[in-house]
């Protein structure tokens, strides 16, 4: 399923976001690389180790304590700034991976952050959780 986004100018830039584990390698056609490793792990976690990020006590773990907040605060109008210049440069594709360490966890949880974001907004992504069942 490929998706489009309307440019301002008339042109068309395909969105994509991946989740990945850096154990597995990140994805060599990523534009964009996040490693979200520095957010809690809910590997460590029993009773949401099995589960992944789409879950969302899982997200919740990941994402609503301080270190979460603070980074969505600042990639919100990042990913917008981004999103402008590639418009402006007419740019076909945009391509952003999400790192943690195994492609299960916190990846995955930004990740659907992400789309829901742009889904809010009216744009149309591709998303695919590379490594979320190699656990």
């Amino acid at each position: 399923m490929c998706s489009y986004l309307p440019f301002r100018q008339g042109g068309y830039v395909k969105i994509s976001l991946y989740s990945f584990g850096f154990k597995h390698t990140a994805p060599p056609e990523a534009d964009l690389v996040w490693d979200v490793r520095f957010l809690p792990n809910p590997y460590w976690v029993p009773a949401l180790k099995s589960l992944n990020g789409r879950d969302p006590q899982v997200a919740l773990h990941v994402l609503d304590n301080e270190s979460g907040r603070e980074f969505l605060s600042r990639l919100e109008p990042l990913l917008a700034f981004l999103l402008d210049q590639y418009e402006e440069q007419q740019r076909e594709e945009l391509v952003i991976a999400v790192g943690c360490t195994g492609g299960v966890h916190r990846s995955v949880a930004v990740v659907e952050h992400l789309h829901g974001i742009l889904d809010r907004q009216g744009r149309i992504v591709r998303v695919s959780h590379r490594d979320i069942a190699k656990q």
